[in-house]
């Protein structure tokens, strides 16, 4: 995870959203240990506002912003057990921030740090853009890894030959569009998948949906279920589709839409980290992850100052694959 540090993000909500984070953390440390990036100006601070004795651990590096699962390395497994590490080229989500140099040398850094092997992308691209079954499939958006933005001119035939190269991926199912507050030009992922579809397992997918037909999202989450129905995955199975209705429509004081979703998620060991969003609709999505994950032990935390600053709990954490460090 990276501690919350741009004050462009955040304004007045900075504290909140630390707290979040921190109460992320320390939720995920019950089940494996965390390690918090923070500037080092900053970590015998954090240190205490995370709290010790936590298992969280601290890594002084520079940095610009707090989404860890999108500059981050996306980590890689083969067939002994060997981890390593894909460095991807970064480039805030379409420059939509123009200082974010720092955050472009995390993965490097990270994988450094963990004398790990790196491999180094050809494309822009960011984890929150991606989700596979480590089978082989991989879920995405056309809004973002073909958007001009990250990848001008890339076809889809030649982002699927890069994904399949540095992922192993042998059959990607595109999405369409992202949530409203999330897919917007000038600000947001231009929306990002894990917070509209994810495997649960191979074969299981958990997609965002809304009943409410005047909803802006209506269009393009029925979409999205059109696609999943009709795709099979890379071992040529047709999916179970389990739909998780959205929250209701939550603003900022500016009036902007939050985008929130429960697909937005971490999976822990032995654990599923889940965002609630004080909405009705909380306990019935608990209900229904805890019935699909019914090996793990599911916890919600309060997660709307997160998705303040513009994501979730998956887009601020990064997993680590247990195993020896590829060199």
């Amino acid at each position: 995870m990276e501690w919350p540090c741009r004050a462009e993000t955040w304004g007045d909500h900075i504290d909140a959203a630390r707290e979040a984070y921190a109460e992320v953390a320390r939720t995920i440390a019950r089940f494996e240990p965390v390690t918090m990036i923070v500037k080092p100006k900053n970590v015998a601070e954090v240190s205490i506002l995370v709290g010790a004795g936590t298992g969280i651990s601290m890594f002084s590096l520079p940095h610009d912003d707090s989404w860890m699962r999108d500059n981050g390395p996306t980590f890689v497994v083969d067939g002994r057990g060997q981890v390593a590490g894909v460095d991807w080229r970064w480039n805030a989500w379409g420059n939509k921030y123009p200082d974010h140099d720092r955050d472009g040398a995390v993965a490097e850094a990270v994988l450094m740090h963990l004398e790990m092997r790196r491999y180094e992308a050809p494309i822009v691209n960011e984890g929150g853009a991606i989700h596979t079954d480590g089978e082989g499939t991989l879920l995405t958006t056309e809004s973002v890894l073909l958007n001009p933005n990250r990848n001008p001119g890339i076809s889809r035939a030649e982002m699927e030959e890069v994904l399949a190269a540095y992922l192993g991926i042998r059959k990607v199912i595109w999405l369409g569009e992202g949530l409203e507050g999330d897919r917007d030009a000038d600000k947001g992922t231009d929306g990002h998948i894990d917070n509209l579809a994810c495997f649960a397992r191979p074969g299981v997918v958990l997609a965002l949906t809304t009943s409410d037909t005047a909803d802006p999202n209506y269009e393009i989450l029925q979409d999205n279920l059109a696609r999943l129905r009709a795709a099979t995955d890379a071992q040529d199975r047709a999916l179970e589709i389990i739909e998780i209705e959205q929250p209701k429509r939550q603003v900022t004081a500016e009036g902007e839409r939050l985008a929130l979703s429960y697909i937005n998620f971490y999976i822990a060991n032995g654990g599923i980290v889940m965002p609630a969003f004080e909405d009705p609709q909380d306990a019935r999505a608990l209900q229904t992850l805890t019935k699909v994950f019914s090996d793990r032990e599911v916890v919600q935390v309060p997660a709307t100052d997160i998705v303040y600053g513009g994501g979730g709990i998956h887009c601020i954490t990064q997993q680590q694959p247990a195993g020896t460090s590829a060199m």
